[in-house]
């Protein structure tokens, strides 16, 4: 047992690392555990604590390694278990630490353990995973969507029924009221736990339990039954308590879970202050508000009041009860300097500024310190993603979206926007590999790139070193990590303004979050007799209750 639950996670920084986008070592054009070792000075430079690796486990790489063949060995591109252990070495050395992509909804269909499920209907195995019969009509056992497009059920003609897999029919869902496969999972938990890595991020932990019935949900007009009815499922809290019973509470770890279709009520089951399931959770509400009638593939752009009452709903929600994860990028998500900002350095610094300054665990997605934007891809062709592909394959061959319409939205929403290899330098592949990289390099890159920017004091990254410093060193620390939140201005569709309180000190923030110089009046509630500016990316350090806002200005003052 542990001796004591420490809460280091709510007072670090976490970095996340895409293994196959971040640093080749071995000209093979993709990333690999001996790139992100070359690059662990770069990550101690920039300050942050943590590293949250996706997955590096063995995968045929049907989903980019989110399906797993072996639990306990890493995939061949990536290394070796040697080169893993190098790497947890001299992270630890460095005073980072890893936390693992834990992936246990679903595996590959290439895993031993859906090997054998599906070689009989009476093999040991078969009840790791959901299997049915076919309706009597012989379609699929209920009319449930895959989020990868298509239906959620795929035939097995061998056995004569359907498996259940919420994503690519690679992907077959693990059937969790099984006790055998909680026991399975456990104990891989356990080894890696025993190897020395400090925490998990949990892959879509919601659907680990089933509905008790299985039955059609509504299609809203889609062509498929809505695939949330699987989120939040009736045993998914008692599943997570016995998790924690049996190998969370026994290490000192950082737990985080993906939690798609959570709502405020259920977030603080999973991530409350007791600490019987989770620390933190991720959840989507808020990189969801630009989706339209075509659900994920618009072209919305995200109103700044919807953003501004979901995220203040969330801290105040959770304040006391629960912990936030603070994000905007990963690598599931478009780039945000594309999405919310408008590519400029000044709004990657605005839209850092006001995600930082909040209550909770900040987490920056692989050259999101740089400003890295969405890219060019172009033709279809281009993208390696199979939600985007699948998705363009089914809309346009049902004709429910024309091509070139389709595409312009998928240039603004793929997560290969997020894939793209890292810009380390202005040399050939940024730096990123000697060789042809998996995925094309934004053509951007010879500007936006780590070297132009790490000894330069008005960089975006150098940027990011203070807001980080700023959680760490600061005689701010204990505020912004902790303080209490509160929206200014709720209605005002540019300026996203907030304080944070804590033991009668009070950090006022004000972001402009457009590309036109706005006037903005401080509400008279908000009282000061003195100021010392905390931080501001235009080097604005003059109070004033009216302010004259440039574009894109985010300043933090101490109220005094």
């Amino acid at each position: 047992m542990a001796e004591k639950q420490s809460q280091w996670w709510k007072e670090s920084v976490v970095y996340q690392i895409y293994p196959r986008s971040f640093q080749d070592s071995n000209g093979d054009g993709i990333g690999d555990l001996n790139g992100i070792r070359s690059r662990l000075d770069y990550l101690a430079r920039l300050g942050i604590d943590v590293i949250w690796l996706s997955p590096v486990y063995k995968s045929p790489n049907d989903d980019n390694g989110y399906d797993i063949s072996d639990y306990q060995a890493i995939m061949d591109d990536f290394g070796t278990m040697d080169d893993f252990d190098a790497l947890l070495s001299e992270a630890h050395a460095k005073n980072i630490k890893i936390v693992m992509d834990l992936v246990v909804n679903h595996t590959s269909d290439e895993h031993p353990w859906f090997i054998e499920s599906r070689s009989s209907k009476n093999n040991p195995k078969r009840d790791f995973y959901i299997w049915r019969d076919a309706k009597p009509d012989g379609t699929p056992p209920t009319n449930w969507g895959s989020c990868f497009s298509g239906s959620a059920w795929e035939f097995d003609e061998k056995t004569n029924q359907y498996y259940l897999h919420f994503f690519s029919k690679k992907q077959p869902d693990l059937n969790w009221d099984n006790p055998k496969v909680r026991d399975a999972v456990f104990d891989m938990m356990s080894w890696w736990c025993d190897k020395g890595i400090d925490g998990f991020r949990m892959d879509v932990i919601s659907m680990i339990s089933k509905p008790d019935i299985y039955q059609d949900s509504p299609t809203h007009g889609g062509l498929y039954g809505d695939s949330s009815i699987t989120c939040n499922g009736p045993r998914v809290h008692e599943y997570l308590r016995e998790m924690r019973q049996r190998v969370l509470s026994k290490y000192n770890l950082m737990t985080v879970g993906e939690t798609a279709g959570v709502n405020l009520e259920e977030a603080k089951k999973y991530a409350n202050a007791n600490g019987t399931e989770l620390n933190m959770v991720f959840q989507f509400e808020h990189v969801d508000l630009d989706s339209g009638a075509g659900g994920k593939w618009s072209k919305n752009p995200m109103s700044l009041i919807a953003l501004k009452s979901n995220l203040s709903k969330w801290q105040n929600g959770l304040d006391g009860v629960a912990w936030n994860s603070l994000f905007f990028c990963n690598h599931d998500q478009p780039r945000v300097v594309s999405r919310l900002g408008d590519n400029s350095p000044v709004s990657a610094k605005a839209i850092a500024t006001m995600l930082h300054m909040m209550q909770g665990t900040p987490y920056i997605y692989q050259g999101e310190e740089l400003g890295m934007t969405n890219c060019p891809f172009g033709a279809i062709e281009n993208y390696r993603d199979i939600e985007t592909l699948n998705a363009y394959r089914e809309l346009t061959e049902s004709k429910q979206r024309e091509p070139e319409e389709l595409l312009s939205c998928i240039a603004y929403k793929s997560r290969d926007n997020a894939r793209t290899p890292m810009q380390w330098d202005n040399s050939p592949n940024a730096g990123f590999t000697s060789g042809t990289p998996w995925i094309m390099t934004n053509p951007n890159y010879k500007t936006i790139n780590a070297a132009a920017q790490i000894n330069n004091p008005d960089s975006v990254f150098s940027y990011y070193q203070k807001l980080i410093a700023l959680r760490h060193e600061s005689d701010w620390k204990n505020i912004i990590i902790y303080g209490h939140y509160d929206l200014l201005s709720p209605d005002d569709p540019d300026i996203f303004a907030y304080t944070r309180e804590l033991d009668g000190r009070k950090l006022l923030i004000i972001c402009n979050f457009t590309a036109k110089s706005r006037r903005y009046t401080i509400p008279e509630e908000i009282k000061w007799q003195n100021y010392k500016s905390v931080i501001s990316n235009i080097n604005n350090n003059t109070l004033a209750r009216e302010l004259n806002l440039n574009p894109w200005e985010a300043d933090v003052w101490e109220l005094i």
